[in-house]
């Protein structure tokens, strides 16, 4: 039976990172890791770390200094789609199609989902509009989808009460506001998305994927959200048979203020 690993993980920097996603592709292997926010153009991308590390297939979305996401793979895959959700020239998306016939032409969507700013009022804040505009046009994308598909990243929402370290102090934070999870169950709803994470660590268990730097002991406070989500097609997430968090990988030296997410398929 054919198997297959897909990792996501924001890392805040591929090339100041790269030891850590080194370290994390020795010690867990997954098959497929879409990273965000790498933070440099195509031509800055590590390629030849990745190579070296055994993936040897590669799509990258960069820009200048900001956001940018890649897709590096074991397996084989081809580009699939670049869509402007922000509808501004930024790098937040990249599609992969997976090649292999046992993987029933699956497609892995690769998004980061603007932040939105400190305020969540789009009147004030320009970046929380934007936000849910990103949201609203990736809704409309998803009510076309006719394949099975998983998109992963890091959303910028944690939509549950028990997805965030204390829902009433957050109800009013940038991430956990009301609006913001309403526009993303829009989203789930277009498609009939399942969320992979919680079908695996159902609610309310604890569940976070990032901590903030500003907190002087991360893992004593525990004031964590889960803002990193993948989410599959119906018929492809009864195919997934484990999901893991590595909260460890937030320890580490100089780490990521997001820990990378594992699901596991089998076809």
């Amino acid at each position: 039976m054919p198997t297959l690993s897909v990792a996501t993980w924001n890392i805040n920097s591929v090339r100041l990172r790269l030891p850590q996603v080194e370290r994390f592709l020795a010690e867990h292997a997954p098959d497929v890791l879409c990273l965000q926010e790498i933070k440099c153009q195509e031509h800055q991308f590590p390629y030849a770390a990745f190579r070296a590390a055994g993936y040897a297939h590669i799509a990258v979305h960069g820009q200048k200094g900001y956001h940018g996401v890649a897709t590096v793979s074991r397996v084989p895959i081809r580009d699939f789609s670049k869509h402007d959700w922000q509808d501004n020239g930024e790098a937040r998306h990249i599609g992969v199609e997976l090649t292999d016939p046992a993987m029933r032409g699956m497609v892995i969507e690769n998004v980061y989902i603007p932040a939105g700013g400190d305020e969540p009022d789009r009147t004030i804040n320009p970046k929380f509009g934007q936000k849910l505009d990103f949201l609203e046009r990736m809704t409309r994308w998803a009510d076309r989808i006719d394949r099975p598909t998983l998109i992963v990243g890091d959303f910028n929402v944690a939509p549950l009460e028990c997805d965030v370290w204390n829902h009433k102090a957050l109800l009013k934070v940038v991430s956990h506001t009301p609006i913001e999870v309403e526009t993303l169950q829009r989203f789930m709803d277009a498609h009939g998305w399942a969320d992979i994470g919680r079908r695996h660590i159902a609610a309310p268990e604890r569940y976070y994927s990032w901590w903030s730097y500003r907190a002087k002991d991360w893992r004593a406070g525990d004031r964590g959200r889960r803002l990193d989500h993948m989410w599959a097609s119906p018929e492809l997430a009864a195919q997934t048979t484990a999901h893991r968090v590595h909260e460890d990988t937030r320890g580490w030296d100089q780490p990521s203020d997001h820990v990378p997410l594992v699901t596991e398929f089998a076809f």
